[in-house]
């Protein structure tokens, strides 16, 4: 990419460029001067791979209040009204705005289409084929590109929060672009940067979603909410080399089958309704039964076959499933696709009230990276991509605090410049812990738990930021002071910074996920524990962490 010289300072600072950084972008007023920072490209995010849809209740027979009585059904005890309410009822303006924008859903005649999911009881999914994320976050980064107010500038990634000593206030970023380190100043930052599916071996997510926002923000004193609670997809595709591509909900309730080797629909060894049953069940169940009959967990798959939905069906509503499965050598229409259970969508996060507003002054979080109560321990289908444009909205509302100019003396640059054949040795290390971790957090944090085996992982995870932590370019990064800028004489810096900011993030996510799991002792949403393996009244509150001290939220009615 060709060098771009970025400011010092903006009025706000959005990272990430999903639909809930895109859409934040948009609605903060046009008066401000923004920059809205990724770190791959505006293409790429976990809402370009949404399938499914956005779901809102804009049919005759439907209404908010049905809305918000399903959303807290699935949230198993865990949903906050207040919140929840919030989300539906601005969910039909918000797709109005959608529309507006340019946005091409899927229609019957005049009407905008509806399709139904589970755990819905009204057709009130919007949809765009099986690409509905893409169809959104193409259209909202046209937008964003049109607005002269806007900065886009990629492949840059935030590695700490800029906080003001005295006040406690956040002040900006430090961020790594174009091969240096760079302190930027803002009124405010929103993290809109997804979730932290990377941290497991088996994730829909892209390679992007490594959980920076939430650990960016819990080393900077952000409170964090129910971090145990992850959503595991029952069906994504499972080929060697292949990204693990989520195949829809929609194919089974059009009537695909789920079978194992011996071609045995075996779901129904596990609940009455076989693979129509609750998606965590359907994930727990295709887990057992590998457990039981394959040999290497990280590589097994059942079978789900297609062959039951009429041809012409199949092209006309999942064109998109048909193209990625033909890219890695399956035929949908003639033999069954091999799936598994994969990390899918994290209901906990940053803690932020209806404005988007954290405990820390200055500092927001939108979308998955939030926590804002609308997704509980289990999340609807289809109300993340909502979740991203209701909140993002609200950033039209956004007060600033006045930051002026700033007046720092200028730093002198450090350089970090290792002996190469030390260099080898770090770089072996960093990338033998990125691959070894999502591996041990599967096998202990994954669809089943239980406290032997979270012990362990801590224990193992403790040592291993110990290992990290001892790494001479860790000690180096740490030691900047802010606003104290940094440049590398490395070979492929732009990859080796991303390995060890990336490397950093999922090793506190991976602690903070692994010890709420251990916290919560019992079994509720997405959370199930195989020595606890049922709901208790006692548990119906939030786990809140702040600084590596967990405590629980009074009961919720």
């Amino acid at each position: 990419m060709s060098q771009i010289d970025i400011p010092s300072q903006f009025d706000v600072l959005v990272v990430g460029a999903g639909a809930a950084g895109l859409y934040t972008a948009l609605c903060l007023p046009e008066s401000l001067r923004v920059g809205l920072i990724t770190k791959e490209t505006v293409a790429l995010s976990a809402s370009d791979w949404a399938q499914g849809g956005i779901a809102a209740a804009i049919a005759p027979e439907d209404s908010p209040t049905l809305h918000i009585e399903d959303t807290i059904q699935a949230g198993a005890g865990l949903c906050d009204r207040t919140a929840v309410e919030f989300l539906a009822q601005h969910a039909p303006s918000c797709i109005q705005s959608l529309v507006n924008l340019g946005v091409a859903f899927d229609r019957h005649g005049q009407a905008l289409a509806l399709t139904l999911e589970a755990a819905h009881s009204r057709r009130r999914v919007l949809h765009a084929a099986d690409t509905t994320g893409r169809e959104v976050t193409t259209t909202l980064t046209a937008q964003v590109l049109r607005r002269q107010n806007i900065q886009v500038i990629q492949q840059a990634l935030a590695l700490s929060l800029w906080i003001e000593p005295e006040t406690g206030c956040c002040q900006g970023i430090s961020l790594f672009y174009q091969g240096k380190i760079s302190w930027i100043r803002a009124g405010a930052v929103v993290l809109a940067t997804g979730g932290g599916g990377q941290v497991f071996a088996q994730t829909t997510n892209p390679a992007v979603s490594t959980g920076d926002g939430v650990a960016i923000a819990a080393r900077a004193g952000a409170i964090l909410r129910d971090l145990e609670f992850v959503q595991f997809h029952p069906t994504a595709l499972t080929k060697p080399g292949a990204d693990r591509f989520l195949i829809s909900e929609a194919v089974r309730g059009e009537g695909a089958h789920l079978i194992d080797n011996e071609g045995r629909r075996f779901a129904f060894d596990y609940h009455p309704a076989g693979e129509l049953a609750p998606r965590d069940v359907v994930s727990r169940a295709i887990f057992s039964h590998l457990q039981r009959t394959a040999l290497d967990l990280a590589t097994a798959h059942v079978w789900l076959d297609m062959r039951p939905i009429p041809a012409d069906k199949i092209r006309h509503r999942f064109p998109n499933i048909i193209k990625v499965c033909q890219h890695w050598g399956v035929d949908v229409f003639h033999e069954p696709i091999p799936v598994a259970p994969a990390a899918h969508y994290w209901m906990g996060g940053i803690v932020a009230d209806l404005m988007n507003r954290t405990n820390i002054s200055g500092l927001y979080a939108v979308g998955e990276t939030a926590s804002t109560g609308v997704h509980g321990a289990n999340r609807l289908a289809s109300n993340s991509l909502l979740e991203c444009i209701v909140f993002g909205a609200q950033m039209a509302n956004i007060k600033l605090e006045n930051i002026g100019l700033s007046s720092e003396t200028p730093v002198q640059l450090r350089k970090f410049s290792p002996d190469p054949s030390e260099w080898h040795i770090q770089q072996a290390q960093l990338e033998a812990l990125r691959e070894k971790l999502p591996r041990l957090v599967w096998e202990s944090a994954g669809i089943c738990r239980e406290q032997s085996r979270l012990e362990n992982a801590i224990a193992t995870i403790e040592s291993w930021q110990q290992d990290f932590a001892a790494l001479p370019l860790t000690q180096f990064l740490l030691a900047l002071r802010p606003a104290e800028p940094a440049s590398f004489d490395l070979p492929d810096v732009e990859r080796q910074l991303g390995l060890w900011a990336e490397t950093r993030n999922l090793l506190d996510v991976a602690d903070l996920i692994l010890k709420s799991a251990a916290f919560r002792t019992e079994s509720r949403g997405g959370h199930f524990r195989l020595d606890y393996p049922q709901p208790d009244s006692n548990w119906q509150v939030h786990t809140l962490i702040q600084t590596n001290h967990w405590w629980k939220s009074p009961l919720l009615s």
